[in-house]
């Protein structure tokens, strides 16, 4: 292999190094190369790759007219230095270059090329014209522990079925417990992967890992619950995203997927007598994916049910819409306990506004019960105190 240093150079984005890394890891199997013109037009008309469901092409085309100049250069054998954020990352040997159209490309994605939608605009920026493929090679070594770490709990309890959901938990609320619980009712070990933005966009990913681990570690069997993070790339966008979620969980070593019926990417539809969804295309991977029902809070029934066999209609039912009870909590107000566990609330009130009382030690001797002992408090903890009250119901 000759020097880097001699190599022409193309430059590529995290989210571009994290598809590179998912196919070496064997995680996009059956994909296991980035495709050239043949390979990518017979997906396209088949929708398959070596007989199993891959929806789009798997190919690296970055944008600049940089990295344009030098795709147009190079020829066949040819080997070029991959740098991500500026880093050397892979090394690759040219088998072929060859021409896309980003807009076509982000309509096999996203089924759709409407430059208003967020993510075809957010796709069609990072997307150049042309695109390479042959084999590369990382520069430093990579290993993906994850894997190891899901076979090791797996023989830890000799889980004979492995479960898997796809979760941003943004913020973690009682319809993704429930959804948690359910899950969890009809396996032996279940994969949480959660979802890992590359642009910060409402809760940090720390912090929704941390309310996640949270819940698993104080209210569920922890040694039948894996948190595993997964980068949440372009490829896992539009309505093709569950297809690539079986993919990958099925890499991953899981034999379920389940998904929420309001899920963005289902798709659901009728015909010939049956409910449909993309589900129903997926050929050749081995993995049962099921899906959940849509659960609510009926004032009825005065409990968490499904939509499917809760009789009381919508104005009773009290919906999770995750986006809803994150503004409540940028606003700086405790969701009610029907809707966010305290602790969790609680934890993610101190986190979005911290240091927001003047003098915290006054405010909660003042308006909580107290045994007469001073001792330091956190806003955390002033959080969950002030919830005990709220929750207090002789008085309304």
């Amino acid at each position: 292999m000759t020097s880097s240093r001699k190599n022409k150079t193309l430059f590529i984005d995290r989210e571009a190094a994290s598809a590179l890394e998912l196919v070496k890891d064997g995680l996009l199997n059956p994909v296991t190369s980035l495709m050239g013109k043949k390979e990518s037009e017979e997906v396209l008309k088949t929708g398959l790759v070596h007989g199993k469901t891959f929806p789009f092409p798997f190919l690296l085309a970055p944008s600049g007219k940089m990295n344009e100049e030098v795709l147009k250069s190079l020829k066949k054998s040819e080997e070029v230095t991959i740098l991500c954020e500026n880093i050397p990352f892979a090394t690759l040997i040219v088998d072929e270059t060859f021409k896309i159209d980003p807009k076509e490309r982000a309509r096999h994605i996203y089924g759709t090329d409407d430059t208003s939608h967020p993510g075809v605009m957010a796709t069609i920026k990072r997307l150049g014209s042309w695109a390479l493929s042959g084999e590369y090679t990382f520069i430093k070594q990579h290993k993906n522990e994850n894997i190891k770490i899901i076979e090791d709990a797996k023989k830890l309890i000799d889980a004979k079925h492995t479960s898997s959901l796809f979760m941003a938990v943004n913020p973690l609320h009682r319809a993704h417990e429930k959804l948690i619980r359910q899950t969890l009712e009809t396996t032996d070990l279940l994969v949480i992967f959660l979802l890992k933005p590359y642009h910060t966009a409402n809760l940090s990913y720390e912090t929704r890992k941390e309310t996640l681990e949270f819940f698993v570690n104080n209210f569920l069997p922890k040694n039948r619950v894996v948190i595993v993070p997964i980068e949440n790339s372009y490829i896992f966008a539009g309505y093709n995203e569950i297809i690539i979620d079986a993919i990958v969980a099925k890499n991953y070593g899981c034999d379920r997927l389940t998904v929420g019926r309001n899920h963005a990417g289902l798709g659901m539809f009728y015909d010939c007598n049956s409910n449909k969804s993309i589900i129903d295309k997926v050929v050749g991977i081995d993995i049962e994916i099921e899906i959940a029902s849509e659960y609510v809070y009926c004032d009825k029934c005065t409990t968490l049910v499904s939509k499917n066999t809760c009789p009381h209609g919508q104005h009773h039912q009290t919906a999770y819409h995750a986006d809803s009870i994150l503004e409540l909590l940028e606003l700086g107000l405790l969701p009610p306990a029907v809707l966010m566990r305290k602790e969790i609330s609680a934890f993610l009130l101190s986190k979005i506004l911290p240091n927001r009382f003047k003098n915290l030690e006054k405010l909660y001797y003042d308006i909580l019960p107290v045994e007469g002992l001073l001792e330091e408090h956190t806003e955390k903890d002033f959080y969950q105190e002030l919830m005990k009250l709220y929750q207090t119901t002789s008085l309304t």
